[in-house]
């Protein structure tokens, strides 16, 4: 890989700062989801109606599944985040693993754990 098809230490460092940023993020994301999945189980409807507490629970049942999805998601999200530091150590980070080419900094900055330019997204669709 020639110099032409990586980006500079700067951007790289930069990209880094940018990443560790959004791990943290999504680690006390992820820590929100998790309580709010432990706290899902008595939420305080020991003492309504029947009937209340029925409909309490079949809510309940989903807001957990949704929960587990999301955290499920977020957990993808920091692997994949983590994953693209690796490739900032490798000095691969931001080249496209179909075309080779870098990958657009606008692009990056949105998706900072993208493996594919627009161009490889596109043929892929």
């Amino acid at each position: 890989m020639n110099e032409n098809n990586r980006y500079s230490d700067k951007d790289l460092a930069e990209f880094k700062e940018l990443i560790l940023n959004k791990i943290k993020h999504a680690e006390e994301d992820l820590a929100l989801i998790n309580s709010a999945f432990k706290n899902d189980s008595n939420n305080g409807t020991d003492d309504t109606s029947p009937t209340f507490k029925a409909f309490e629970e079949g809510s309940e049942t989903m807001s957990k599944e949704a929960n587990v999805q999301l955290a499920i998601r977020q957990e993808k999200f920091i692997r994949d985040l983590k994953n693209a530091l690796l490739r900032i150590e490798n000095k691969t980070y931001g080249v496209c693993r179909v075309t080779g080419k870098l990958i657009m900094k606008e692009r990056l900055k949105l998706v900072p754990h993208a493996t594919l330019s627009i161009d490889a997204k596109r043929m892929q669709q």
